[in-house]
């Protein structure tokens, strides 16, 4: 278990290590990695060549390092507009032609930075041993691609071809390099002028997806599985490359967010209009016993449905969160070290071998888990789910020795309620701040075990809870309550599908103005290394807010996989 944490972790190093690369080489602050791909704000780059598409799980260090490197090169040297410009429409030319400029590119490393060279090249050599291993060179479509790729590359970069495959490409080097020769000369000879090198490029690919197009006419005559077979190189090549126009590349959606003038002008900085009307509440104390019970047989029902292994889970927390503690000695051992009081018996009974003592190491439950629900009203559509997910984790927490929180958030009223009445009644004041009464609600207590709490917790179906939501306070409030418990780790994971949002509020200040608060809370608490706060986004990337989060799909209750990777990453030590 401790294995995979460490892998996802060291993956997610890895990614912020490349990240840094990239904009170092580009001079671009606003790239960045996100879901294992190089991105600009929202949207990812597009891949340009096969060797470009790396998996930080998989792969090693050097190998991403060479693909960002391939990225921020690209960025650099090539102008997308004239290369758009320059395309053809032919699919076959195009995607060899987005490889060569790719390549030529790449072959524009600077002298001064051999380790870049050298992670481009070792980048490379990786995908033309998987391509080799994948089988797709035994068609002779297949290795009439590999072939051209290993041909520019050592011609555009100096290198040589790869050693280990060079029989295996001899006799298609042979036959195409007279029909291509003068092509690669002008390409080589033009590396540094975009326009002219497309030129040479161009007439290249449509050589090559000439020779590919009388291939494919040539096994239609005679055999169609063959056909297949040797269209599938091809398939396989162009689906390893995006077009700018054409990324189909799908990610969770990423949270708006803006910047709030308001906050920023303010002196004060953020500030509630009024707070006599805010209120912590008990939900479960405000349903009916019987209705209760029927919530709580509602999520039962529910949870059995999904065959979920408590157990199983409770392990997974264990080996994520407890912590290995000394716990006295161990005496009367036959190793470790010896133990002073029993030397005497070394003397009468010589063969006794129970003289040492052991360091008592036992595991201990030293962490406070609060999950904090957002019940704003767009969330009431995914509360099943969420409630199944959080019931399962509160529970597999308790038989892991975990002490958990459940927590809510809401306000007292929708627009504003008796908060804008007030400001209304004062002659509207100006930027008057938090417009609304917050609501925040406990489901569970830390001190409470999960037998105790389970029914109160089931009041999450309590559907006139749901309203809207401001984030930052309600964060502040679950850090200030977590905070107090004496334990060596402190975890606040926020589970919500959006921004926060109250209209009241919105209208009199800026729509910002909330958003801003939460993103001040947060890197408040990072900075202070008090409670780790981690963003659990339903259908939603919630990376404006949160550092470490998570986009989960809550359509239907999450299944004893997702359960353990949820787990996983809550435990996951940053």
């Amino acid at each position: 278990m401790s294995t995979d944490r460490d892998a996802a972790r060291l993956a997610s190093q890895r990614e912020t290590l490349c990240a840094a690369a990239v904009r170092a080489l580009t001079g671009d602050a606003a790239l960045h990695y996100r879901a294992g791909r190089v991105c600009r704000e929202l949207r990812p780059l597009p891949i340009h060549a096969p060797h470009l598409r790396a998996d930080a799980a998989t792969d090693d260090f050097m190998s991403l390092r060479g693909a960002a490197d391939g990225v921020a090169l690209r960025v650099v040297h090539s102008d997308a507009a004239l290369h758009r410009a320059l395309s053809g429409d032919d699919p076959v030319e195009r995607v060899l032609f987005e490889m060569l400029e790719q390549l030529r590119c790449e072959s524009l490393a600077p002298a001064g930075m051999p380790g870049l060279a050298q992670n481009l090249r070792h980048r490379f050599e990786a995908w033309s041993r998987a391509f080799c291993r994948s089988g797709l060179v035994d068609s002779q479509i297949g290795i009439l691609i590999y072939t051209v790729a290993q041909i520019a590359w050592s011609r555009l970069t100096g290198w040589p071809v790869l050693e280990e495959t060079e029989d295996l490409i001899e006799a298609s080097r042979a036959a195409i390099v007279p029909a291509i020769g003068v092509e690669l000369a002008g390409m080589r000879r033009c590396r540094a002028d975009q326009r002219a090198f497309a030129e040479h490029a161009l007439a290249l690919a449509r050589r090559i997806a000439a020779m590919i197009r009388d291939e494919r006419a040539a096994f239609n005559e005679v055999d169609t599985q063959n056909a297949r077979e040797q269209d599938a190189a091809l398939t396989s090549f162009s689906l390893w490359v995006d077009f700018d126009d054409e990324d189909g590349w799908e990610m969770p959606a990423l949270a708006q967010s803006g910047d709030s003038a308001v906050l920023q002008a303010s002196a004060d900085g953020y500030r509630a209009y009024t707070t006599r009307y805010d209120r912590e509440i008990r939900p479960g104390t405000m349903v009916r016993a019987a209705l209760l019970r029927t919530y709580r047989e509602r999520l039962d029902a529910r949870i059995a449905a999904r065959g979920i292994n408590v157990a199983r889970l409770a392990r997974v927390l264990r080996d994520a969160l407890v912590i290995p503690q000394n716990d006295g000695w161990s005496f009367g051992e036959e190793h470790g070290r010896i133990d002073g009081r029993r030397l005497a018996q070394l003397v009468t009974s010589p063969a006794e071998r129970r003289l040492f003592r052991l360091e008592r190491i036992r595991p201990r439950a030293d962490c406070v888990l609060t999950f904090l629900i957002d019940c704003s009203g767009s969330m009431k559509a995914y509360i099943d789910a969420a409630a199944v997910m959080i019931d399962t984790l509160v529970r597999a927490g308790d038989e892991a020795g975990l002490e958990t929180e459940v927590l809510g958030y809401t306000t007292g009223a929708w627009n504003g309620g008796r908060a804008q009445l007030d400001w209304l009644a004062r002659g509207r004041p100006k930027h008057p701040g938090r417009l609304n009464e917050l609501c925040h609600m406990v489901f569970k207590d830390a001190t409470t075990r999960w037998r105790g709490a389970r029914a109160d917790i089931a009041a999450l179906f309590k559907a006139d809870l749901f309203r809207e939501g401001v984030d930052g306070e309600a964060l502040e409030w679950a850090c200030a309550r977590i905070a107090a418990r004496d334990a060596a780790r402190r975890i606040v994971v926020v589970i919500s599908d959006g921004s926060p949002m109250d209209g009241a509020t919105s209208l009199a200040n800026d729509p910002y103005y909330l958003d801003n608060h939460l993103k001040q809370v947060v890197a408040r608490h990072e900075t202070m290394r008090d409670v780790e706060i981690l963003g659990l986004g339903v259908g939603l990337d919630l990376g404006p807010y949160y550092r470490h989060r998570l986009a989960i799909d809550l359509s239907a209750p999450p299944d004893m996989k997702r359960l353990i990777e949820i787990a996983r990453w809550v435990g996951a030590r940053r």
